[in-house]
């Protein structure tokens, strides 16, 4: 699943569409398309793993989920598009991915302070709910896109391991300091996954995501298939990664809006 900073170098790949009237509008995904066509597209945004097209009297979000991909201009897949939009120099085409109509403002339909990527971005809203989930894992703090949108596995497994937190702690036995080192790393690292991703080196730079060897301690990397509520894959270091909290009895205090993929 592409994650917060693949869906901004998206935004920015499509921006030479912006201030274009749409002259088709096509695709299996169950909106109405005819509402599409003839509007110009004010502007592109991205929030969390959302890509935003705002038009004249509505948006359209695209979720690319697990699986899904685009292509732009001549780059067509041999598979029926989820939404393909026609202008007059190029197309955009969206596939297995979520569509969704949004009606009304995009600023009231979405907080952009807890978009890692975004310029809104609160450190000190993070953190207040945060502490609202004392029995919430930290391995699945960093996948609930109400409190870090945009962040997926590769940055919920690299942020633990930098800041030495293993993922079964538990968010209400961290440190005041360690909280918000996550807090803090969570953004950093999502700009250095950016940077890394444009230079076509981000899995190069992964320290425990993927890997076999703590570069710490040289010792092998715990390799779960399914951890936490959000069941997704981690890797961790059982020597370097300290595990704040007991958290063999978990609590209902879950994500309300874990990653999807």
């Amino acid at each position: 699943m592409p994650e917060g900073p693949s869906i901004v170098i998206l935004r920015e790949e499509v921006a030479a569409f912006t201030g274009q009237r749409i002259e088709r509008a096509e695709g299996s995904a169950k909106v109405d398309k005819a509402r599409l066509t003839g509007q110009v597209v004010r502007e592109f945004r991205s929030w969390g793993k959302h890509l935003l097209i705002e038009l004249e009297d509505v948006s359209v979000r695209i979720h690319l989920l697990l699986f899904g991909s685009y292509r732009i201009n001549n780059e067509r897949k041999d598979a029926t598009a989820r939404l393909s939009l026609g202008f007059a120099n190029g197309e955009l085409n969206f596939y297995a991915c979520s569509v969704q109509l949004i009606e009304g403002p995009l600023d009231a339909a979405y907080d952009w302070s807890i978009d890692l990527m975004s310029d809104a971005w609160s450190p000190r809203g993070t953190l207040k709910r945060l502490r609202e989930h004392p029995r919430l894992l930290a391995c699945d703090a960093l996948l609930d896109q109400t409190l870090f949108a945009g962040s997926g596995n590769i940055i919920k497994n690299e942020v633990l391991y930098r800041i030495r937190v293993h993922p079964l702690s538990l968010i209400g036995e961290l440190p005041p300091a360690k909280l918000r080192e996550l807090v803090r790393e969570a953004r950093t690292y999502s700009f250095q996954f950016l940077e890394w991703k444009r230079a076509g080196v981000l899995k190069a730079n992964w320290l425990a995501h993927g890997k076999n060897t703590c570069v710490r301690c040289r010792i092998p990397l715990v390799k779960a298939k399914e951890l936490g509520r959000s069941r997704r894959r981690a890797f961790f270091c059982e020597r370097c990664q300290k595990r704040y909290g007991d958290a063999t009895q978990i609590s209902p205090d879950q994500p309300s809006a874990v990653d999807e993929g």
